[in-house]
């Protein structure tokens, strides 16, 4: 089977530690030709140690952030994702799709289904079981291992989800996840009780991503 040129998506991947401003400008770069020109794009990274907010989160709220953290050790951003609070730093793995939902001729909640299939698929091939609950995000049991937060606009994706490989944990103790308290959080390491780095979840997950996708993701 021969695969449409609109359903193969460019791989974009960041070396080394990329801050969580200059990752929103590749963003919008991407966003722009995707919707554009119809490409689609993966971006995976991982971010130095950074703090978001989501749009859910009132200016009061934001602003009491801002100021706990500021000297936490993390840079703190405002962000137009969905969710609240949450953390990206090393050892997580950072995965932002630039799609043009045209391409797949579905919408947005066929969009974060997918991206919920992703993560679930992809933490099974490596022996870990994962799942869905009332809260967003990737669970497993009561410890959340994956958020997901997209923005979508003009039908074409930003953001999107932040798989934990080997962090540093001790970063979420100084927030509430996501805004869920009572739950905590974990990862692939944790769970599996070996390191795994970003760059064996990465590849799995790529796999994973063509599967759930039905597309051809090329370098």
């Amino acid at each position: 089977m021969i695969m449409a040129v609109s359903k193969t998506v460019k791989l974009v991947k960041i070396p080394g530690l990329l801050r969580y401003h200059e990752g929103l400008k590749l963003q919008q770069r991407l966003w722009n030709l995707s919707k554009n020109h119809r490409l689609n794009y993966l971006i995976m990274c991982e971010h130095s140690p950074v703090y978001t907010f989501g749009k859910r989160q009132s200016k009061s709220d934001l602003s009491r952030e801002f100021q706990r953290l500021q000297g936490a050790g993390a840079e703190c951003y405002a962000t137009p994702r969905g969710g609240l609070t949450t953390f990206h730093g090393p050892g997580q793995l950072v995965c932002y799709p630039v799609l043009n939902l045209r391409n797949f001729k579905h919408g947005a909640k066929w969009y974060v289904n997918q991206l919920e299939e992703l993560v679930i698929s992809t933490c099974y091939q490596m022996g870990v079981r994962a799942e869905r609950c009332e809260h967003v995000g990737i669970w497993t049991g009561n410890n959340k291992i994956c958020a997901l937060g997209v923005n979508i606009r003009a039908r074409c994706t930003t953001h999107g989800l932040a798989l934990n490989c080997n962090t540093d944990l001790e970063w979420f103790d100084k927030i509430v996840p996501c805004g869920i308290a009572g739950r905590g959080v974990t990862s692939l390491s944790r769970e599996i009780g070996r390191d795994v780095g970003v760059e064996e979840a990465g590849e799995v997950l790529v796999r994973e991503f063509q599967k759930v996708m039905e597309c051809s993701v090329v370098t």
